[in-house]
């Protein structure tokens, strides 16, 4: 992934922040990632870590109209997806034909060949190994999660085993901030 493609992403992503009066912690922790498949605008994701500790973790990202984050689950990590502006889509995957989350606090079973929309506002508890992908419906969402503890580097694993957590960065300009895995 091109520095210049991660820069523009970040200022996308910071004005569409500030456009909706979010506003990020001194020195935020940006994570910029086309997955290592070469092709940002169908598959990636911009993100920013608000408040990781041990125990915690929280985001908010910028997911953009049709760029998927690839079908992944966590074996650890118990996180709560809430759509903050726009709509969120969620595919699930599983062999069984449903999965059992809460939406909106409320357990639902799920059926996996149905996608689940989330609008402003609404939320999902996802718990460990449950696959999922997703999108922005809408020209982008803002998306926030609140999470138990956060292992990027040791809790993604991807269906598809071409996808990598973080991409290989050609320096075609100067950043402009470092992501939080440099």
């Amino acid at each position: 992934m091109k520095r210049s493609e991660i820069n523009n992403a970040i200022r996308e992503a910071s004005t569409a922040f500030e456009r909706h009066h979010w506003h990020l912690p001194p020195n935020p922790k940006w994570d910029v990632t086309d997955f290592g498949l070469g092709d940002f605008t169908t598959t990636g994701l911009t993100s920013v870590n608000l408040a990781e500790q041990k125990e915690y973790c929280e985001k908010i990202m910028y997911v953009k109209k049709n760029q998927v984050t690839p079908d992944h689950y966590h074996k650890s990590k118990k996180e709560d997806i809430i759509c903050r502006i726009g709509r969120l889509v969620i595919q699930f995957f599983s062999d069984e034909s449903s999965v059992r989350l809460q939406v909106n606090g409320e357990y639902q079973d799920l059926p996996v060949d149905r996608l689940l929309i989330l609008q402003a506002g609404e939320r999902v508890t996802l718990t460990p190994g449950v696959r999922h992908a997703f999108w922005a419906e809408t020209d982008y969402a803002i998306v926030g999660e609140v999470s138990t503890a956060n292992d990027d580097v040791n809790d993604n694993f991807f269906h598809n085993p071409q996808v990598g957590r973080f991409s290989e960065i050609i320096e075609d300009e100067p950043p402009v901030v470092r992501l939080a895995s440099e």
